[in-house]
């Protein structure tokens, strides 16, 4: 069974760091895509940052591009996300999911494009 826990969330100042992880299991983790998604209250789930299963391509939600840094350890079966300068804007679950097939453009920055999502981890900034 495929199983996808994040970490590290919890409440920050504005202006401060926190780094997410999601740690994979029951499947081949270096022949999926990683993704971070983040909903906030009565908000849509919305696209964060993406990773190809090589690591050589990776998307960014333009609200977030110079601030967030996506990365993954195939041999750790765990992807990160790295958040920097954190406004209260940020603040929402964030999830991670892993997608198999074609990676591009569309598939890496939709919720569609994933099969397997993680429970979420709150992440609050508070001003």
């Amino acid at each position: 069974q495929v199983q996808l826990v994040e970490s590290g969330g919890g409440l920050v100042q504005a202006g401060g760091s926190l780094r997410l992880s999601c740690a994979a299991s029951g499947l081949p983790f270096s022949m999926y895509a990683m993704g971070w998604f983040r909903q906030a209250p009565g908000k849509e789930r919305e696209f964060v940052a993406a990773i190809s299963r090589s690591a050589g391509t990776t998307y960014y939600a333009d609200s977030v591009k110079g601030r967030f840094l996506i990365s993954r350890d195939n041999a750790k079966n765990t992807a990160y996300l790295q958040m920097n300068s954190l406004n209260p804007e940020d603040t929402a679950v964030y999830y991670c999911a892993a997608g198999f097939g074609a990676y591009t453009s569309t598939t890496s920055t939709h919720p569609g494009g994933y099969g397997y999502w993680g429970q979420g981890t709150q992440v609050t900034v508070s001003s």
